[in-house]
């Protein structure tokens, strides 16, 4: 009789083990891709992936802004975003120190606006914007200084 009730606990505990075990799964919603050439081509899917590439656009640029320009030694600039027709849509200036966060930001930014042109056929004006010189602080504010406004 004591041989019969040693395997009850352990055949319960495997079977709540067991049960347990299959609740925990994760259910992730199918419906939401998370990368944005896996979206279907719609209108509303490109006003999502457009607002989603312009938030991560806000956020590099409010952390490069966040800092105050005194010394334009301590600050350099990248190129940012992709035109379709190729080159960049703009350059960003923003203090070295913050280099290794920013530039992966950046450059994920940049592959982004490449996905998003080629996904929804973006057409661009094609002007070449020619990089910047050199980083100036006026008034404790980055600026990017081109050759056509020295």
């Amino acid at each position: 009789m004591k041989k019969f009730f040693l395997p009850i606990p352990v055949i319960v505990l495997c079977t709540i083990l067991t049960l347990v075990s299959c609740n925990t799964t994760k259910n992730l919603d199918t419906n939401l891709p998370i990368d944005i050439a896996n979206r279907p081509v719609d209108e509303e899917s490109q006003k999502y992936d457009q607002a989603q590439i312009d938030r991560l656009k806000a956020s590099i640029e409010a952390e490069a802004k966040g800092e105050n320009c005194t010394n334009a030694s301590d600050w350099t600039f990248a190129p940012m975003g992709v035109k379709s027709c190729g080159g960049p849509q703009q350059y960003i200036a923003y203090p070295k120190k913050i280099e290794t966060s920013i530039l992966p930001r950046i450059n994920e930014y940049t592959d982004k606006a490449r996905i998003f042109n080629e996904k929804y056929n973006i057409t661009s004006d094609c002007i070449m914007i020619m990089p910047p010189t050199s980083v100036k602080c006026i008034k404790g504010e980055a600026r990017l200084i081109t050759p056509d406004s020295q």
